[in-house]
């Protein structure tokens, strides 16, 4: 009988807004971390540390360390700033998912965490003359 290779999942979390973006890798209870690049650490210009290269540079230097761990399955989770501030993912998060599945990842899941505030502070109301 042939001995069953057990597959290891990890969750990759990809917080995205438009002046970082961050590739964090844990295990898949999320309890310990594998890796976490940020856009700060590949590039010196502040300006660049939301663009999509960074985030794809970022990405493929997890990917690299969860390959070195022999991890090739993983879940994604993607998160905005979100409460009372934007919504939607920078434009690094998508750049990151891309170059995720390019570095040979298999990706089980693809997850949006953003937190949405179910009844938090009134928004300052505009102003009028």
């Amino acid at each position: 009988m042939a001995e069953q290779k057990k597959e290891i999942w990890a969750i990759v979390h990809i917080f995205s807004s438009y002046n970082n973006t961050i590739v964090h890798a844990t295990d898949i209870t999320g309890a310990e971390t594998i890796a976490r690049v940020s856009g700060g650490m590949i590039t010196r210009n502040q300006r660049d540390e939301g663009s999509p290269y960074v985030a794809m540079q970022a990405a493929f230097r997890v990917a690299e360390i969860l390959k070195e761990r022999g991890i090739y399955n993983i879940h994604i989770k993607v998160r905005a700033p979100g409460g009372s501030g934007q919504k939607n993912p920078g434009p690094g998060a998508q750049a990151a998912i891309r170059a995720l599945a390019r570095a040979g990842l298999r990706i089980g899941r693809i997850e949006d965490v953003t937190p949405i505030p179910h009844d938090g502070t009134t928004p300052k109301k505009a102003y009028k003359k």
